[in-house]
């Protein structure tokens, strides 16, 4: 699915003060570990907000989004003041086994796509930012509607990306209330909140990194977006899948061709000490804010074609266990 007529990376702004790459914010050819930083938009909950090298750039895209885009950001944020609250004070125990099976039937009954659960790695935390009080993360994958996405990078898509990026929240919210009802402590993640969603996500077989950068599922592809909640209601963990994506992206080179800003790299690249798949952040976020969401290199993916995921997972493992 190609995207229809997507501008040119001519970005019609100039920040006043250029800001420090995000790249080297990110940590690109870096050789040490160290937790990621913040550098596009943070809430601040729990006493971690800090100055942003490129908030101007998220105020920007914030102002000049139309109308149908700006509706859903605001009501994610009044969303917001639901994500965490008071706790019943009878304790329900339940078997680990049995918990994580009823969350997951829950979570996909409010909406989820995928749901699965692990507990809380170095990895999904913001240097100089506070640990979140929890142990378990139950990582949620909401399906974007493709017929809407067809259209990226055109508003009709940014639209249906905010709409499930505010889904994404609810269904967290009331996840979480539900586990606050037995009595145990939750608190619902979503839509660029302190915390990062793709490792997490990663952690609890929901699927694997991309080479766009965005996480790739069997059941989805790319067409989807995440939100979690953190809890200490115990839990049966999952495991990080292997669904063969490294093998595809060695050799597919769609999101690379069809990337207007040229941000997505043939190859992995040294990132805070770890090889991964890496995106150019400099030159995909001013793109990302023009365009109001971008997201053409989620849609040209191959396994983000309905029912397609499934077969090219047992087509690539399969070629990676060959001798």
């Amino acid at each position: 699915m190609r995207p229809v007529d997507p501008p040119a990376p001519e970005y019609a702004f100039r920040l006043k003060a250029q800001p420090l790459s995000g790249n080297t914010i990110n940590g690109l050819n870096e050789h040490k570990r160290r937790r990621p930083r913040p550098v596009f938009h943070s809430s601040g909950r729990g006493g971690g907000r800090q100055p942003l090298d490129w908030e101007a750039l998220d105020v920007f895209f914030n102002l000049v989004a139309p109308i149908n885009t700006f509706i859903h950001v605001v009501k994610g944020m009044w969303q917001r003041r639901l994500y965490a609250g008071p706790v019943a004070p009878r304790r329900k125990e339940i078997d680990p086994n049995e918990a994580s099976n009823r969350i997951k039937a829950r979570g996909k009954a409010l909406g989820a796509g995928l749901v699965g659960v692990n507990e809380l790695a170095e990895n999904a935390l913001y240097e100089g930012y506070p640990e979140p009080p929890y142990r378990y993360v139950i990582s949620l994958g909401i399906p974007m509607d493709r017929d809407e996405m067809k259209y990226v990078p055109q508003l009709r898509a940014g639209t249906e990306v905010m709409r499930t990026y505010r889904r994404g929240s609810m269904v967290a919210i009331r996840l979480a209330q539900y586990i606050r009802s037995i009595g145990w402590p939750a608190q619902a993640y979503a839509d660029g909140d302190d915390i990062l969603q793709i490792p997490m996500a990663i952690n609890s077989g929901l699927g694997q990194l991309g080479k766009h950068g965005s996480l790739i599922s069997k059941e989805f592809g790319s067409n989807f977006r995440l939100a979690s909640v953190l809890t200490d209601l115990p839990l049966r963990c999952d495991r990080p899948e292997n669904i063969g994506v490294d093998e595809l992206c060695k050799v597919c080179r769609r999101c690379t061709k069809d990337c207007p800003p040229g941000a997505i790299s043939d190859a992995k690249q040294l990132v805070r000490g770890e090889h991964k798949w890496y995106v150019d952040f400099d030159k995909c976020v001013p793109y990302f804010s023009i365009t109001q969401g971008c997201a053409i290199c989620l849609e040209v993916c191959p396994w983000s074609k309905p029912g397609r995921g499934l077969s090219l997972a047992e087509k690539f493992l399969a070629t990676e266990a060959s001798p």
